[in-house]
């Protein structure tokens, strides 16, 4: 069932339990990536469209520098469903302007978009790969969660046409395929820049990665430090909350 939450910021965004909810990924993500007056933004797999309204606000707050326009933001999402609620969204908050979703497939951007036209590209891609249970699945969920449609390889290949020379990829995922990823990043010749882990509690191993990459760069990773969110209490902790600006109520489903 379709339902309207409330960020903080006031944005509405258009959710449904049954498919299509944000979690927490959606607002480390927003956090990690660094914007400038004037980006021009593209999402790959925008689901619903949650990092475009919290990209979107946090924009506002960005100083202009040399008239620099606002910052543009376009989602590419390949299920019909999601897409159509991303644009709802959209609306429901009077965002045209600097939000467009479209519906199509990240294997086709190279016919569909020109290259070099984003300054930043962010992904919060499928995790896992399709088990042979899955692999001929069209359930929402399993296609969000699973490399049924697209895989990661897909998703670096469509960010290195999308991106500028002197643009950045920002993406989150898990550790266990580091080794995956960094091999995709340099087959596409796209430099691991900056990376972040993020633990459930300080005891406990990693269950994301936060990843910026740029193309064409020399080897120079930054290792910021580990992001620990759950306390002995069971709640946020600080370091957690300043991170994400403790702006948007995250919704688990």
């Amino acid at each position: 069932m379709q339902r309207i939450d409330t960020l903080s910021s006031g944005y509405k965004i258009i959710q449904d339990d049954k498919a299509f909810c944000f979690g927490i990924d959606a607002l480390l993500l927003a956090a990690f990536v660094r914007m400038k007056k004037g980006d021009q933004v593209f999402d790959l797999g925008c689901g619903n469209g949650i990092l475009e309204l919290l990209l979107c606000d946090r924009a506002k707050d960005l100083k202009s520098a040399h008239g620099a326009a606002d910052c543009h933001f376009t989602g590419l999402e390949v299920q019909a469903k999601a897409a159509e609620m991303a644009r709802e969204s959209v609306r429901l908050n009077s965002l045209e302007r600097q939000i467009e979703i479209v519906e199509g497939d990240i294997k086709t951007v190279r016919e569909s978009f020109p290259a070099q036209r984003a300054d930043l590209v962010i992904s919060n891609p499928p995790y896992m790969k399709p088990s042979a249970a899955k692999e001929n699945s069209t359930d929402e969920k399993t296609i969000a969660r699973h490399e049924v449609l697209c895989s990661l390889d897909d998703v670096i290949a469509a960010t290195r046409w999308l991106l500028k020379s002197g643009g950045a990829f920002y993406m989150i995922h898990r550790p266990y395929r580091l080794s995956e990823i960094f091999s995709s990043l340099e087959k596409y010749r796209l430099t691991p820049r900056r990376m972040q882990l993020v633990y459930p509690k300080i005891d406990q191993a990693p269950e994301m990665v936060l990843i910026e990459s740029r193309p064409n760069y020399k080897p120079d990773l930054k290792i910021a430090p580990p992001l620990i969110m759950y306390g002995g209490d069971g709640e946020y902790t600080l370091e957690f909350k300043d991170f994400v600006r403790a702006k948007n109520k995250p919704y688990n489903c």
